[in-house]
């Protein structure tokens, strides 16, 4: 690596030319804002009070490597190892999808309904991933009772680190939600939650190249013959484990909301309710048992 200069505002102009190649414009410069953010604790206007700021040659390592995986488009959150989650941080790796925004509104919804209830509140995440949903109501409603179950153990080492890092107890286990006898093996709860699999094949093509090549696709897509399997078989373990009254709240594909909705409704699900994101996409539904 050799450049004229080693002064920030160089640094920075170098690698946005080649970030811009691949990327747009503004992507690319938040991206570069991120590194500086992350690995040196220069935000935008600590670099424009000081331009002249010098990197050293460890320094500039560290930004040649960042750029150099996300020219391979992996994601910036895998890059640093972390992502921010409902005001926590939480590691990742590509064991584990990464927290979006809309799971969020999601997580957000389920504390709005759930702030009355006290002690004895039997939650359980299926699918946990990362152990966003998971971590984030046990902080929100810290006299709950969460177990969060994932089929895969990779993913689980990873939740396990972040209810460790954040300071929560959450029950874990592994499990295959489709295996005969899983419905007998879980206890009762109040509320059961699942952010499944519901990006079809045929959808790969809105999906960016980042997420498709890196995130775990098993987390992702499901096959166009079959979307809503997760669901049906969410369905019938919420339907034998939650107690009278209880419910379940679900993310959605927002192409399948209708759908969706008539398969609770088969599995005898009432008091539906279906709500958008931010971006208005039919996102996430409440049932109760």
């Amino acid at each position: 690596m050799k450049f004229k200069t080693n002064k920030i505002s160089a640094i920075r102009g170098h690698y946005l030319d080649e970030l811009k190649k691949l990327y747009p414009d503004r992507e690319a410069g938040n991206f570069l804002d991120m590194i500086f953010e992350a690995y040196f604790a220069l935000s935008r206007i600590d670099r424009q009070l000081n331009p002249d700021h010098r990197l050293s040659e460890s320094e500039l390592l560290k930004v040649h490597f960042a750029v150099k995986k996300l020219k391979c488009f992996i994601p910036i959150q895998y890059i640093f190892g972390k992502a921010h989650f409902f005001g926590l941080e939480l590691f990742v790796d590509e064991n584990v999808l990464i927290p979006r925004p809309e799971t969020e509104e999601l997580v957000q919804w389920i504390v709005d309904d759930c702030s009355e209830e006290g002690a004895g509140l039997r939650i359980l995440d299926i699918g946990t991933g990362s152990a966003c949903i998971a971590i984030s109501l046990k902080k929100a409603l810290p006299l709950a009772e969460v177990w969060a179950m994932d089929i895969s153990k990779g993913a689980l080492v990873v939740a396990h680190k972040n209810a460790e890092s954040n300071q929560v107890e959450i029950k874990f286990f592994c499990e295959d939600i489709f295996k005969k006898d899983v419905v007998k093996g879980l206890s009762t709860f109040d509320l059961i939650v699942s952010n499944p699999p519901y990006v079809r094949e045929s959808e790969k093509l809105e999906i960016s190249k980042n997420v498709k090549d890196h995130e775990p696709a098993e987390a992702l897509f499901v096959n166009d013959n079959d979307p809503l399997v997760f669901y049906r078989q969410i369905a019938k373990v919420a339907m034998s484990s939650l107690n009278p009254g209880g419910k379940l709240f679900l993310e959605i594909n927002q192409y399948l909301a209708n759908d969706t909705i008539k398969l609770l409704q088969g599995s005898g699900f009432e008091d539906i309710k279906l709500r958008k994101d931010l971006n208005s996409n039919d996102r996430m539904i409440r049932c109760s048992k």
